[in-house]
């Protein structure tokens, strides 16, 4: 059986030296790099970048090979979270157990926190150690397509213009895809890039991303239902207080279980082709549904 927490555990603290190491808590930037660290460095699951290691060992790579552009990944994520908890977003005031960016400072500190992020997350993709030219800048292209006005950021312009309305599943797998799929997908693609996995190898572990990133979505509207706020960090409920479409909202809460099993099954089968070395990736998989935050 695969230890997952310890796995995690062990990574995360990789991922946490790393962070430090490339943002480091001295700096010019006074209380911009403060927002910035406080939350970047306030823990969270730490998915993404895990997804990116564990992509570059599965396909026979050393995970170090990813670190880098595993913790722009975190960057990137950090940032999508600061700006959509903004008041003219989600206005939420909990984050990871703790006051969200904007309340522990000021709305325009934030916005500049979550900017400065993202700006200096491509700054490292951009200079990765021991990566070839081509490669980096491929590593690049995919991570940009993924934030993006084609991924993330058109997923998140989505979810506010739905609201109040009712969406198709069609539809609402599609805003799910970019929302939350897009990067999932890219940091599993460019971890197994990295790494220097066959073509074979990154079809694959894309392939995972795309059903595990829509899995995470329905699971993370499952909770914001039924979760536990002292062990999420955040408030429950909100979904439906804003309107927002959902597929517990569609299906009801036992389909969406149901729906979500189904897609970390097609998930793991994906990965039929890859040896033990992805056994990390299909623990994960598991996690995904199981968690409870």
């Amino acid at each position: 059986m695969f230890d997952l927490p310890a796995y995690l555990e062990r990574n995360n603290a990789r991922i946490h030296r790393a962070l430090n190491r490339l943002l480091p808590a001295a700096g010019p930037d006074g209380r911009l790099r403060e927002a910035m660290r406080y939350s970047l460095m306030a823990g969270g699951k730490r998915l993404r970048p895990n997804l990116c290691l564990a992509a570059a060992e599965a396909v026979g790579g050393d995970a170090e090979d990813a670190m880098t552009a595993a913790c722009a990944l975190e960057m990137i994520h950090t940032y999508s979270l600061i700006h959509d908890d903004l008041p003219a977003m989600d206005n939420d005031e909990l984050r990871r157990g703790k006051p969200t960016c904007h309340i522990a400072f000021d709305e325009a500190t934030a916005i500049l926190a979550g900017d400065a992020l993202l700006t200096t997350a491509f700054e490292i993709l951009a200079s990765m150690p021991g990566c070839r030219p081509e490669r980096c800048m491929e590593v690049t292209r995919i991570v940009a397509a993924a934030a993006g006005s084609q991924g993330m950021v058109q997923g998140q312009m989505l979810d506010m213009l739905s609201q109040g309305s009712v969406l198709s599943l069609e539809q609402l797998e599609h805003l799910h895809s970019l929302k939350t799929g897009a990067m999932i997908e890219a940091s599993l693609t460019v971890g197994a890039l990295l790494a220097g996995g066959s073509p074979a190898q990154i079809e694959a572990v894309r392939a995972f991303g795309r059903r595990i990133g829509l899995a995470f979505q329905v699971v993370d509207d499952i909770l914001n239902i039924e979760g536990d706020p002292s062990i999420m960090g955040k408030a429950v409920g909100t979904d439906q207080l804003r309107r927002k479409n959902s597929h517990p909202g569609q299906l009801g809460l036992a389909k969406s279980k149901e729906f979500a099993q189904n897609l970390v099954h097609q998930a793991i089968e994906a990965l039929a082709e890859l040896d033990a070395r992805a056994e990390a990736l299909r623990a994960i998989a598991r996690y995904i549904v199981e968690r409870k935050k």
